[in-house]
């Protein structure tokens, strides 16, 4: 039976890692297309389960959010997005529900969990949004404790732990649509899709049988987990960068890389450009900041590109010289496939295509460290003794 099981997870977790990768793909997609708020309540869209598709559906939309008059060609990505997102959840529950197998306290944490992160929409929806708050926090620690609890390898842990961030990747597209596009929670929810993907990803290359014979690349291990937060630090600048809307606060084309307005290191404002919190109620929807802060903002996310770039391309190195020459190998690739995007989007004045590849390469890169990662690991059986 634990074998079935194993084998059911295995193919499960590929397709909800393939899965989540779209949906990162998609998310930025829908964030640089500024279609964030095009559906201006949660989970509804105008108070539709879809989005307004008819002529009265519509006149009732603008009528009830003068505010936020009505753009077809943005709330369906919107809401399609929100949608994925529900179908995610549900492979994610599946996943979790698959690894606390035969495990009766485990699996009724996990079922309580989804009982209250689903009476907690509703409260939401209600307008009771303290009590959806609380049940939303007690939806998120019931599969991180069960996960603490589950007595069997990382992989299967894992997967409890990924339903607990999906949970929050939740309240976190909540709160981007009721906080107007605020900074901080929109680089939240881009590292919330991006764990979710480094987790489901992990878990599926463990399953498929990633790992190492025996612990002599266990000296590696500290070395790939330094390049992934480093790179997860990158990826938050990335998404504060793009949440400020300072990608372009250079310029574009040949003047605008590697100098920045016509300097190697022009002035900013490095404190406003940093404050993670501003307060409620404003609509941070095209950005807030003066010129002098998005160019701060700019040129930290150019040295943390720098940094990221010079310490993976000796890690890739270090991996091909100590017999992991794939892993090397995927790592340098989606690195200089970064990098250059990166640079595209300045020089070609942030087209949507390259900008939303730029987002996805990252998730890709993450990968390649966080598959790196599993080969330097031991194989567990499900009882979580070593093979």
């Amino acid at each position: 039976m634990s074998f079935r099981v194993e084998k059911i997870l295995r193919w499960l977790s590929l397709l909800a890692a393939v899965f989540a990768f779209g949906l990162v793909m998609f998310g930025a997609f829908v964030r640089l297309s500024n279609a964030g708020l095009s559906c201006p309540d949660w989970p509804t869209c105008y108070g539709e389960t879809t989005w307004p598709q008819h002529a009265q559906a519509v006149a009732r939309a603008d009528a009830a959010f003068p505010d936020r008059p009505y753009e077809a060609h943005k709330a369906w990505r919107e809401q399609v997005h929100r949608m994925l997102a529900g179908t995610l959840g549900v492979l994610v529950l599946a996943l979790a529900l698959l690894a606390a197998w035969r495990r009766r306290r485990v699996l009724l944490a996990l079922a309580g969990s989804a009982v209250l992160a689903a009476v907690g929409v509703a409260m939401y929806m209600r307008g009771e949004r303290h009590w959806s708050s609380l049940l939303a926090v007690c939806a998120i620690a019931l599969p991180l404790a069960a996960a603490l609890a589950l007595r069997r390898p990382a992989a299967w842990r894992v997967c409890l732990v990924a339903l607990g961030v999906i949970v929050f990747q939740a309240m976190l597209g909540m709160w981007t649509v009721t906080l107007l596009l605020k900074p901080i929670v929109v680089t939240g929810h881009l590292l919330g899709g991006m764990a979710t993907f480094a987790l489901l990803g992990y878990a599926a290359v463990r399953f498929a049988g990633v790992d190492a014979p025996d612990d002599a690349l266990a000296g590696l291990r500290r070395l790939v987990i330094l390049g992934i937060v480093l790179l997860a630090c990158q990826i938050a600048l990335g998404g504060w960068t793009s949440s400020n809307y300072a990608a372009l606060a250079c310029g574009f084309g040949d003047a605008a890389f590697p100098k920045c307005l016509g300097q190697w290191w022009p002035p900013g404002d490095y404190h406003q450009g940093f404050i993670l919190w501003r307060g409620i109620g404003v609509d941070f929807e095209g950005g807030i900041l003066d010129q002098s802060a998005r160019t701060a903002i700019q040129m930290v996310h150019r040295l943390g590109a720098l940094v990221v770039f010079c310490y993976l391309g000796w890690l890739s190195h270090r991996l091909v010289r100590r017999g992991l020459r794939w892993c090397g190998i995927a790592v340098a690739a989606a690195l200089v496939c970064q990098v250059l995007l990166g640079i595209s989007n300045v020089h070609f004045g942030l087209p949507l295509p390259v900008a939303t590849a730029h987002n996805g390469m990252a998730a890709l890169l993450l990968f390649a460290l966080v598959a790196t990662l599993a080969r330097t690991q031991r194989r567990h059986d499900a009882a979580g003794a070593v093979r």
